[in-house]
């Protein structure tokens, strides 16, 4: 199924690419989202009057997310959790926790922008987490897991 992309999707294209999904990807997910819309005649055409407004939309975004990335580059941020003798945490620290507490710390982070790369963390120390804030925007930080 052929759709006009109306944002940046990583891996796939960015604004005003006409590219070839799954019908069940377009239908399920591109469409209901409003980041595509089919590439008919007619859409195109409508696409195309509205190219400039998409455009500003986008660059905003992306300032947006580039000024909350510059704010949250570098940060160290200490999490404490109950914890076994030999390192081990009795839960685990999860995305969740992670954009809560830097959402406390200022800098709104949603669950969805923390990637945590061997999934929840379980172990005290340092862990380097990325936030990916738009498509073009990630930043690691760095979690540090204590014992309460």
């Amino acid at each position: 199924m052929k759709v006009i992309l109306l944002e940046k999707i990583e891996n796939l294209g960015s604004l005003g690419d006409t590219v070839d999904v799954k019908p069940g990807y377009a239908r399920n997910y591109l469409l209901p989202q409003g980041k595509a819309t089919e590439a008919t005649p007619a859409n195109i055409e409508r696409f195309e009057a509205r190219r400039a407004e998409l455009e500003m939309k986008q660059a905003d975004l992306l300032a947006s997310a580039t000024a909350r990335g510059e704010k949250l580059s570098g940060l160290v941020m200490t999490v404490a959790a109950n914890a076994g003798s030999e390192g081990r945490l009795f839960g685990s620290v999860t995305a969740q926790d992670i954009a809560t507490h830097i959402t406390e710390a200022g800098v709104p982070v949603d669950r969805k922008e923390v990637r945590i790369n061997d999934g929840a963390i379980r172990h005290l120390g340092e862990h380097i987490v990325t936030l990916h804030l738009h498509a073009d925007v990630n930043v690691e930080i760095t979690v540090n897991v204590i014992a309460e």
